[in-house]
């Protein structure tokens, strides 16, 4: 199980700073968890992580019962000692992958039946199973199976969606066992802040040890997307954990940071670095670019991370130029470093009380 407590709330927004406990561990919210997939955030190992200050990671549960099996995680003592990470894990159910690889899924009430991106095999995925697996992969926090909804969506389609959502999210409160980790119930609706409402709210009544905002960040715009976290996290427990699935760049955490969110995972950071793409302060910056051949700074002057502190610009971009690893792993150190510390600095600004502050001259640097 999960505890979570509010220890500051900010009087201009729905922001606030948090700790959530579970059996691995405190987390200070706000926080970032990088995504992990495959049991591994790509190019870097756990020590690399909690150098960085990274307090959890999500891994996908689809993409593990395929490969290696969630049998053989729980036979090699779960994800924790399989992968070697000692903090907080978050399991998704699949229900991304009902979206992404929905040439290979078909819905039906039961739930999902798949065809394996791998060899074709079928893969049948109802709410209870969903769970199943992620106790076998002995996550932390287990999410309910879900549909996440595409964008665009009629409002029709929306709440069929939304509705089956719930009848799955009924089924895996129903299949809950004693002494199971925490699950998440999800918040659907597509783009429909009345159907965002109502989910919400009918998700509480079936009773959660935390929420999550489902379907955002999927080809809406920038406005939609903060319109449907706040009209999600609006009707939510406050002395409950809210995670936003999927999002994202550092000017989405600061906005939905401002709508009460506590949680965010993305591949952003991990995915850009892989191909080239810094965050600095102020924005991006492509070290693939031919500007940097010969450049002897570092990618960020105002970083702190063991990059910009020991390699060049010239270096790093001849590493990716080459496909050499270590530029993917020096790339992908720099951005986690970067979430990290925009984290940490948006925890620090709440306990001081100057969260408006930080966000008003965060919108103007990188406007």
């Amino acid at each position: 199980m999960v505890t979570f407590e509010v220890t500051t709330a900010d009087s201009g927004s729905r922001a606030r700073r948090g700790r959530l406990t579970t059996s691995h561990g405190a987390v200070e919210t706000p926080a970032f968890f990088p995504v992990g997939t495959q049991a591994t955030v790509k190019s870097l190992d756990p020590t690399d992580l909690a150098a960085l200050g990274v307090q959890g990671i999500l891994c996908n549960s689809y993409h593990l019962v395929l490969r290696p099996g969630s049998s053989t995680v729980r036979e090699l003592g779960g994800l924790h000692r399989f992968m070697g990470f000692p903090g907080t894990i978050i399991t998704d159910s699949g229900g991304f992958q009902v979206m992404s690889l929905s040439e290979l899924a078909k819905i039906q009430e039961m739930g999902v039946r798949f065809r394996s991106h791998l060899d074709g095999a079928a893969l049948e995925l109802p709410p209870e199973s969903a769970l199943d697996h992620q106790r076998d992969l002995g996550s932390d926090i287990r999410m309910v199976l879900d549909e996440c909804t595409p964008y665009p969506s009629s409002r029709g389609y929306a709440r069929e969606s939304m509705e089956r959502t719930l009848r799955w999210a009924a089924r895996s409160a129903h299949a809950r066992r004693e002494g199971d980790a925490a699950v998440f119930g999800i918040v659907q609706g597509s783009t429909y802040s009345d159907l965002r409402a109502e989910s919400a709210r009918r998700t509480v009544e079936i009773g959660f040890d935390g929420y999550a905002v489902g379907g955002v960040s999927v080809g809406e715009t920038k406005a939609l997307l903060y319109d449907m976290v706040e009209a999600s996290t609006a009707e939510l427990p406050v002395d409950r954990p809210r995670y936003v699935m999927g999002v994202g760049s550092p000017g989405d955490l600061v906005e939905c940071v401002a709508r009460g969110a506590d949680i965010f995972d993305c591949v952003m950071p991990t995915r850009n670095a892989r191909n080239g793409t810094a965050f600095v302060r102020g924005g991006k910056l492509s070290l693939r670019n031919a500007a940097h051949r010969a450049d002897p700074g570092p990618i960020d002057p105002e970083c702190g991370c063991s990059t910009c502190d020991r390699f060049s610009r010239a270096y790093v971009r001849h590493l990716l130029q080459a496909n050499e690893i270590l530029g993917a792993k020096l790339m992908t150190i720099h951005n986690l470093y970067h979430y990290m510390e925009l984290m940490r600095r948006i925890r620090d600004a709440l306990s001081r009380g100057k969260f408006g502050e930080f966000r008003r001259s965060f919108v103007e640097a990188t406007a």
